[in-house]
């Protein structure tokens, strides 16, 4: 069983300056706000006794896990393939307005092209089959939490957008073959 936790609310107060332009927006750290909300998931019982945390390798997610692991006692493995949706599926930057409108169209389509069309963005699809790979060498555990983002995890679990600190399972498919 994986556990997915989105993290918690993030504190983009330095974004556009310093390192934290472009790509660099990803190294921005929970907010105080963001680092209490994780200390109260961690107190699910649902997470209690987990193998492992997955972890994307941006800081909030990163710092999630961190969170977790010192309250559930799990170790943390780093996934990059764990990464929040790209604006440019070819991980080229875009610029803020560029990335927004990917964003919109995004949302506008439920996360699919529209007919007839391909984007640079990352589809839902394309996010669930990165994400899955990732999960299935994952599956012999028993429990495991997986720190990362809210549209990686609604893609993959097709359900509504998680809040912050959100706890959303997923089991593998029954047609899906985990090994």
């Amino acid at each position: 069983m994986f556990y997915f936790v989105r993290h918690g609310k993030t504190d983009y107060s330095a974004r556009n300056t310093k390192i934290y332009q472009g790509f660099g927006v990803n190294l921005s750290p929970l907010s105080e706000t963001g680092i209490r909300q994780i200390r109260e998931t961690a107190k699910d019982p649902r997470l209690k006794g987990a193998d492992l945390i997955l972890s994307s390798p941006y800081t909030r997610a990163l710092q999630t896990a961190a969170i977790l692991s010192k309250e559930l006692g799990a170790e943390i493995a780093v996934e990059t393939d764990l990464h929040e949706w790209l604006a440019n599926r070819n991980y080229i930057y875009e610029d803020d307005e560029t990335a927004e409108n990917a964003y919109r169209e995004y949302e506008e389509n439920l996360g699919n092209y529209p007919a007839g069309t391909e984007k640079d963005w990352e589809s839902a699809e394309m996010i669930r089959e990165r994400v899955l790979r990732v999960l299935k060498k994952y599956a012999h555990h028993d429990k495991v939490i997986v720190a990362c983002h809210g549209m990686m995890i609604q893609a993959v679990t097709k359900k509504h957008h998680p809040a912050q600190g959100e706890i959303m399972e997923f089991r593998f498919p029954e047609e899906a073959d985990p090994e």
